[in-house]
């Protein structure tokens, strides 16, 4: 594979005018796809094998039009201090509102009228009125949601106090202002890492063109595939990572090659032939664990993990092929001013770096180093086994939202869960509906249960039933457990937090396959890298600990509130149900990234005859700097988000950025060269039988190294033409 990485970057090197041509082309062209294509709407959220998925499969045959899965708001109205909602001025309020949302939107399906159903507080002093919507939150337009918003906002002229909860006006989080902060701290960090603006700006331009092909080509298909507005949201967070880091790779091995003296087209062939064949198998990584969300069974995640996993592979091309190019273009401004003038100066054989250092006190105390690692990590892990999943409702949103303070009037005056409603749904005639709801209503837990509701035809019928407890408690999780194990097949629990609770349930039983089909096939092809048993087991181990403790961390702060005020959490709660898996995704890819460039370095270093110690000092000496400057970029990519007022993208944001920190600075910067320093030779021992079975692609470039040397320096211009 080096040889071959070798011919490719010195051929990009020599065609630049072309290479540079051909992605520009592919970018304006998926550019003019996205912009002709027709706009993506949500994708439909489904959970197959689920009860509450088979209740709303049954709701849309048996009511047809009922938009059982549609968006829904609540307009709930609050009368001052010492009047009531049925006093005849507030009522016309409220009858005026039920008008004007009847007939806002052609996307409303049904309105109801709090007095006609009786939807008024035991004390008088609140009511509400249910709005359904034929499409879900996602499908809905901005005059529908500007419809809503006028109504409540003529409503409190009327000196009422007027809020609105539910998922109508959920849109998708805008994390642009995430990004941008990203961008700017990854030019800064590159900045000081080159001390180039050039060299900076190679990986920040190609990173940014990846991102810019894929996000782009995802939107043109979106419409035909059925994609989705979210699925390009885990595409554009993962490829703007893997981006930076590929090229950073490349870019800092072509500077070491230039400092040993070769030419710049020899140079690029050896970065990509060299640090390229890292960045093919950090990539295979990433592909692996994004394609491995299928293992979950939900179409969203599915599609998600796909469209995340070709942007990774644009990223990987670029690396090995648009920026050998770009580098044909800079010269010798990849280097800084002070490298230029004295390019003896710039040797990293002068005077040992902050990583040849740290190397050298890890291999001076290395049992030292590798308890404190795994001790602390392991105590910073220890919550995780308190870890409780949900999904968040309005309940979990800020106080400064009105879906927040919709909730708290709904909590406050018809009880907690109020606004958790539970729907069954009975496969049978009213007789065995009332049937049910009576069962249902001698359970613990139960505040209320409305009369049956049959459809035309008679055959089906829907229960609401109200637990006592709010939503993502675990008493109404019982409850829901409790009505599926007290009743029949023929009765089905649905609604939002069933299907939140279903959802839960099917990611925490879908974690331990998902962990073992990623982390088994990634040891698999880090043993091909390494030719060792021992270095993928660690590099496996070191990442389940990392995540453990990443995990243990988002528990203290937002389900046990520790030092909740310092990142904004306003409400702890559950987990969110996706969080272990899209963790597990993202920072087993990046992970994987430190873990090949670092080691890489490390084996490429023992095989040309370095003692295993001497090799681990090598290894930083050329590796530390860039692995830390990533890891720092994608720590400050990920801290972006844990400004925003969502308090999901907020937890994802604060997951991501301490596991990276965990995973990059204590696992890899430290762990991993305490352990090789224990190991000694048995780090890098594969037994013979073994060895003849897994195909040899020469990361460390041995065979290309060997290749060249035994070849005039015309023949290396023969090796790359043939």
């Amino acid at each position: 594979m080096a040889t071959f990485l070798y011919r490719l970057g010195r051929l990009a090197f020599r065609r630049r005018h072309v290479v540079t041509l051909l992605w520009v082309a592919l970018l304006a062209l998926a550019g003019v796809g996205a912009a002709s294509a027709p706009a993506a709407t949500s994708s439909s959220f489904s959970i197959p094998g689920t009860e509450a998925q088979k209740a709303f499969d049954l709701l849309e045959q048996r009511f047809p039009g009922a938009g059982a899965d549609g968006a829904t708001a609540r307009v709930v109205f609050k009368a001052p201090d010492g009047a009531k909602m049925t006093d005849p001025a507030r009522k016309a309020v409220v009858d005026k509102a039920v008008g004007e949302l009847r007939t806002g939107s052609d996307q409303v399906a049904s309105v109801t009228d709090p007095y006609a159903v009786q939807a008024v507080s035991r004390d008088g002093t609140t009511t509400y009125i249910q709005v359904s919507y034929k499409v879900n939150g996602m499908e809905l337009t901005d005059a529908t949601r500007e419809a809503l918003k006028e109504t409540g906002a003529e409503a409190r002229q009327g000196g009422l106090t007027v809020e609105i909860g539910g998922d109508a006006l959920q849109t998708v989080p805008e994390t642009g202002s995430g990004e941008i902060i990203g961008v700017i701290v990854a030019g800064i960090v590159l900045v000081i890492t080159f001390g180039s603006l050039v060299a900076a700006g190679l990986p920040l331009l190609t990173a940014l063109v990846g991102v810019g092909i894929g996000v782009s080509a995802i939107t043109a298909l979106a419409s035909v595939l059925d994609l989705g507005s979210t699925t390009s949201t885990l595409a554009m967070m993962i490829g703007l990572a893997v981006g930076i880091d590929y090229a950073l790779f490349i870019v800092s091995r072509y500077r070491a090659e230039l400092a040993e003296g070769r030419d710049r087209e020899e140079a690029a062939g050896r970065a990509v032939g060299t640090a390229g064949s890292a960045v093919v198998f950090a990539g295979l990584t990433v592909v692996i664990a994004l394609v491995g969300l299928a293992v979950v069974n939900i179409p969203m995640l599915t599609k998600m993990g796909f469209a995340a996993a070709g942007t990774v592979l644009i990223a990987v091309l670029i690396a090995l092929t648009f920026i050998p190019a770009l580098l044909g273009y800079v010269g010798k401004r990849v280097h800084g001013r002070k490298a230029r003038k004295n390019p003896v100066a710039a040797s990293d054989d002068d005077k040992p770096n902050l990583g040849t250092r740290w190397a050298r006190f890890v291999l001076r105390r290395p049992l030292v180093v590798l308890l404190v690692g795994v001790v602390g990590l392991g105590a910073v892990a220890l919550p995780a086994a308190s870890l409780e999943m949900g999904l968040p409702d309005d309940g979990s949103q800020p106080t400064s939202t009105s879906q927040r303070r919709a909730y708290d009037l709904l909590s406050d005056g018809f009880g907690p869960g109020f606004n958790g409603p539970l729907m069954v749904v009975v496969d049978g005639d009213k007789a065995a509906a009332d049937r049910t709801a009576k069962a249902i209503q001698g359970l613990d837990g139960v505040a209320a249960v409305t009369p049956a509701t049959p459809n035309k035809a008679g055959d089906t019928a829907i229960i609401t039933v109200v637990p006592k407890d709010r939503p993502s408690s675990t008493e109404t999780e019982e409850l829901v457990r409790s009505i599926r194990d007290t009743t029949g097949d023929d009765v089905l629990v649905t609604g939002a937090t069933a299907m939140n609770i279903d959802f839960s349930q099917k990611m925490n039983d879908a974690l331990l396959p998902y962990l073992a089909l990623v982390v088994g096939l990634a040891f698999l092809l880090l043993m091909v890298v390494f030719r060792s048993v021992l270095v993928p087991l660690k590099a496996a181990l070191g990442f389940l600990l990392s995540v453990v403790a990443a995990l243990g961390a988002v528990v203290a702060v937002f389900q046990w509130g520790w030092l909740g005020s310092l990142f904004g959490v306003e409400q702890t709660g559950p987990i969110m149900s996706m969080m272990p898996i899209f963790m597990v995704g993202v920072v087993f890819g990046l992970a994987m990234d430190y873990e090949v460039f670092l080691v890489t370095r490390m084996r490429e270093a023992y095989v040309h005859g370095e003692r295993p110690g001497q090799a681990v000092v090598t290894g930083f000496r050329h590796g530390a700097r860039v692995v830390t400057a990533a890891a720092v970029i994608m720590i400050a990519v990920f801290a972006g988000f844990i400004g925003s007022s969502e308090q999901m993208v907020k937890m994802i944001g604060f997951g991501l950025a301490v596991a990276v920190f965990f995973d990059a600075f204590i696992v890899r910067m430290a762990i991993v060269p305490a352990v090789l320093a224990l190991l000694g030779r048995a780090a890098w021992w594969l037994p013979r039988w073994l060895d003849r079975l897994l195909p040899n692609v020469d990361v460390e470039g041995e065979g290309l190294r060997e290749e060249l040397a035994s070849a005039p320096e015309e023949g290396e211009r023969e090796l790359v033409r043939a």
